[in-house]
């Protein structure tokens, strides 16, 4: 339920997310009991049952429900996103999702893309990838136990508590280290959650002796627990680092409900739990949880970002497929007489309701992919097409209110393909010389003539990373030689920024800057410096700074990195950021090929929030010179999202790279003016 609200944006659970925990606690609760049990009562455990019983539980209804994203996605979707939704129902069927997730975690160039329709698979494949291992790892300890003591398996949950910290402890440990580091992957993968699993697993383990507690003592630690899982949904933000040590306030709280169940009885936490609604959603919980999370995601799709209370009766309306899964697909093949007497008809089903989703998936991605040849570089494609004029190219020399460049409905075609225009980005991320945000070094790469002597270097966030088809036209051109350094979320300024991922402060960031300008000013320092950056949240210390004082924190940092770059004689040019669209141009394209003024947006609203800091901090300082070209990326009043046949945005706030390279002439004659 906490999970269902969160999902749902309802504000006074922002922790709502720590239901998957509890759900950890309580799946390693349940599954090792079972194991455990079946090995105090034989000493032995049938691994052949134990996945048929696994396969049978969960593999029918989560097959139907990847079927059916299948087909929410074909008819309600932009086509833009079916490949990668293809490959998500692919890993969600082999219960790999949450590496995939935590890949695009940290990959900035996904950090605009819609969330996927199984995003929330990424639980049962940590919980899938751990039973995959654990029942083996007790089966072992209990087959060393065996053999030290003649065959006696008497005792054997000291051995078995002893593998369990094995797991847990390292566990705990590095999702401590890495939720400090490294969030984001943090919240997704296997190793940073085991213990969770490991922790429900212990208290299985020790529930014999658990249930001798004194009542009142088992009463008031149950109740205690309850409280602690309730009071983190309250207390944790988005914000937190986790899992690490903020995930103990509900994982232990769940720990300490379980514990108290059998000794506390009616007078513990049972009393508000153990009762028929209650019982009926935990029965339904499975199916639910499957169901709600992609109609969430196509309702939003379709309507646009909806408020709290049409999101709760999503979440409400999905009860009804969950039911109907229950109903006639779940219990009736877990509760099946042949698949439980013979186990392999169980793993046959189960391997089958994994294979046919993953090749409907497939077949969904070789339906895009096939007819539209994607590639990671789309202007290739796009200058052998033909020799006309194309994007920027077609507006007049004072593009201002061109009507070229005003919004239509369609448009004969399009440059590149609306499915793969995500993929025509710069290659300074293919290469790997565009820094993620933990990455402090002045890595660059070099373009035009390598020999030259004349250097132009580009440097700034993503927003100056665009730019760099541009200026490999001009120096192509001009025989120039072109040196980029570019990194995520962090533009070329001496002030602290918060980062864009976790809105925590960015030391590398900071570090880039300082080798980054040890570079630009030292022996063989450029002779021309091209910059821009986004807005961004400016902090000191640890305060967050609010607009005003950030604004004018960012024009004195921005200063004091270009003063440095002028004062060893080398000029720079700040581009003036582009317009921000406010929302994705490429997933709208696809969505209303045949309507395309649904995608266009106001250019009074577009105006970058950086502009006018970016102007201020270039008046009046000597050998600065602020370029601003965006009268040729929205020419009218309203922002067309299409300009002689070119897309001009890849997602929210980006160029693509063959819009970019549309504008080098305007670029070009700009630079040559500075010049001369």
């Amino acid at each position: 339920m906490l999970v269902l609200l969160f999902h749902a944006g309802v504000a006074f659970v922002p922790g709502g997310f720590v239901g998957v925990d509890v759900f950890f606690v309580v799946s390693g609760f349940l599954i090792t009991g079972l194991i455990t049990s079946e090995l105090k009562r034989t000493g032995k455990v049938s691994l052949l049952r134990f996945y048929a019983r696994r396969a049978k539980r969960l593999l029918p209804g989560a097959g139907v429900v990847l079927m059916a994203v299948l087909l929410l996605t074909v008819f309600l979707l932009p086509k833009i996103r079916w490949s990668d939704t293809g490959w998500d129902v692919i890993s969600s069927g082999l219960y790999l999702v949450n590496w995939r997730l935590s890949e695009r975690a940290v990959d900035y160039l996904a950090a605009d893309t819609a969330p996927s329709m199984v995003q929330h698979f990424w639980s049962l494949s940590v919980e899938e990838q751990f039973y995959l291992v654990w029942p083996l790892l007790l089966l072992l300890i209990a087959r060393s136990v065996r053999r030290l003591r003649a065959g006696s398996t008497h005792d054997i949950e000291r051995p078995l508590l002893f593998g369990l910290a094995l797991v847990a402890i390292p566990s705990f440990a590095w999702s401590v280290y890495l939720a400090g580091t490294d969030p984001e992957r943090a919240y997704f993968i296997t190793t940073t959650r085991m213990w969770e699993l490991a922790l429900g697993g212990g208290i299985a383990m020790i529930v014999g002796r658990l249930g001798r507690m004194p009542r009142v003592v088992a009463a008031a630690s149950g109740w205690a627990g309850l409280a602690m899982v309730i009071a983190s949904a309250f207390l944790l933000r988005g914000s937190t680092p986790f899992p690490g040590y903020a995930a103990l306030l509900p994982t232990l709280g769940t720990a300490a409900v379980l514990a108290a169940g059998a000794a506390a009885g009616r007078i513990g936490p049972a009393a508000v739990l153990d009762n028929p609604p209650l019982r009926a959603v935990g029965a339904l919980s499975y199916s639910l949880y499957l169901w709600h999370w992609p109609l969430l995601v196509v309702a939003e799709s379709r309507f646009g970002e909806l408020s709290t209370a049409w999101l709760l009766a999503v979440v409400a309306l999905s009860a009804l497929p969950a039911w109907l899964t229950h109903r006639y697909v779940e219990n009736p093949l877990r509760f099946s007489a042949v698949l439980e007497r013979i186990p392999a008809r169980a793993l046959r089903l189960g391997a089958l309701c994994t294979v046919i989703p993953a090749v409907c998936a497939l077949a969904l991605h070789q339906v895009v992919t096939w007819p539209t040849g994607t590639s990671a570089n789309q202007a290739g494609w796009a200058e052998q097409a033909d020799t006309a004029p194309r994007g920027a190219e077609v507006l007049s020399e004072h593009p201002r209110d061109d009507p070229r460049g005003a919004p239509v409905d369609r448009v004969p075609s399009m440059i590149p393909d609306p499915v793969s225009v995500r993929a025509d980005y710069p290659d300074v991320y293919s290469k790997g010389c565009h820094q993620r945000e933990r990455e402090p070094e002045a890595t660059s790469c070099i373009y035009g003539e390598p020999t030259s002597t004349f250097t132009v270097a580009l440097v700034g966030d993503s927003h100056a990373a665009q730019w760099v088809p541009t200026l490999q036209a001009v120096a192509a051109k001009r025989n120039w030689r072109l040196v980029t350094y570019t990194k995520s979320s962090c533009p070329m300024a001496e002030v602290q920024v918060l980062s864009r991922t976790n809105g925590r402060p960015y030391p590398s960031c900071a570090e880039w800057n300082h080798n980054v300008l040890g570079a630009l000013t030292g022996d063989g320092h450029p002779d021309l410096v091209v910059t821009t950056n986004s807005d961004y949240r400016i902090v000191r210390g640890t305060t967050r700074l609010p607009v005003p004082e950030g604004d004018r924190a960012m024009i004195a940092g921005l200063r004091a990195s270009w003063q440095a770059i002028t004062a060893v004689g080398v000029p720079v040019v700040v581009l003036h950021d582009t317009p921000d669209p406010g929302t994705n141009i490429a997933e709208c394209i696809s969505a209303h090929l045949t309507e395309l003024t649904r995608c266009a947006f106001a250019r009074a609203t577009a105006q970058p929030a950086v502009g006018p800091v970016q102007v201020e901090a270039a008046a009046a300082m000597s050998n600065v010179h602020l370029v601003d070209l965006n009268d040729a990326i929205c020419p009218t009043d309203r922002c067309a999202p299409v300009i002689g046949r070119v897309i001009v945005y890849r997602d929210s706030n980006h160029m693509t790279a063959t819009y970019a390279r549309t504008l080098a002439p305007r670029l070009d004659a700009a630079v040559a003016g500075i010049l001369e």
